[in-house]
């Protein structure tokens, strides 16, 4: 991989991380695009970085958010709703933990299956943001914790490659009937102790197999960094606003259409 591949990948996993059209579909169109034949050790390098660049910007972009509620938790000794809120992220994380920590291999063999499973869960991503977009519930000023908890069920689901992991947890939040601007917070906050565990864990397995660590250079690791960086925080920004004025449709037409173009592809 050379530092323009990882410039296009990087700037393709901070625009998808965000936006409902999925991250790790894109990527892996991005890559049989760019007929990049990368070995295992490469992509798990180069997937810690760019996944750490858009942890990142996440931060970056919610910075405010993220001290409130730093502040509220531990800066407290009484129960208040900064505590509530991130219980709630912490209930919803735990679908997720499962799926991680006992059906790692099975994700990963279904990573590896092509590009037909990657055309479906675009279909798919497509179908939850429509529904989401005219379903018409009776609003919450809340998100309660049974909410939380199908909302995580949500972003398990969403480890699949093609199914958008900010499309499956917004829509599914805005067909219990919260908020717009509520869920597009909610979504994005609850994705980074994942992310972060994920890394970690990586981290951890290339420490203990130095073979993991791959061939790629330093110049493209920066460079799919700093384009995720920056993308990330673009990607981040927009979508929030763009949740909040009710949107998502556009981005499910697109989804429908990049869906059936990559099953033709992978037929």
């Amino acid at each position: 991989m050379n530092w323009l591949e990882a410039l296009l990948l990087g700037i393709l996993q901070g625009l998808t991380e965000f936006l409902p059209v999925s991250s790790s579909g894109h990527l892996t169109i991005g890559q049989e695009l760019l007929n990049l034949n990368t070995s295992a050790a490469d992509n798990l390098l180069f997937t810690v970085t760019v996944h750490a660049a858009t942890v990142l910007s996440t931060i970056v972009i919610l910075w405010k958010e993220i001290e409130h509620l730093f502040k509220g938790t531990f800066f407290s000794m009484k129960w208040n709703p900064e505590k509530e809120y991130v219980s709630k992220i912490l209930l919803s994380i735990i679908p997720v933990m499962i799926v991680g920590l006992f059906f790692k291999d099975q994700v990963e063999a279904i990573f590896g299956s092509g590009l037909l499973i990657v055309g479906c869960c675009l279909l798919l991503t497509a179908t939850l943001l429509t529904f989401a977009y005219y379903a018409k519930p009776r609003k919450k000023e809340n998100i309660s914790y049974r909410d939380a908890f199908i909302i995580g069920l949500g972003q398990a689901l969403a480890v699949l490659p093609g199914l958008s992991r900010s499309g499956t947890t917004i829509a599914t939040g805005l067909i219990l009937g919260n908020k717009k601007e509520n869920i597009a917070q909610f979504s994005f906050l609850m994705v980074l102790i994942p992310i972060l565990g994920e890394t970690f864990l990586n981290v951890i397995d290339m420490i203990k197999e130095p073979a993991l660590l791959g061939g790629i250079g330093v110049m493209p690791l920066l460079v799919g960094f700093l384009g995720a960086f920056l993308s990330g925080c673009l990607a981040c920004k927009f979508m929030i606003n763009l949740v909040k004025k009710g949107k998502l449709i556009y981005f499910a037409i697109y989804c429908a259409i990049a869906g059936v173009i990559t099953i033709i592809f992978a037929l």
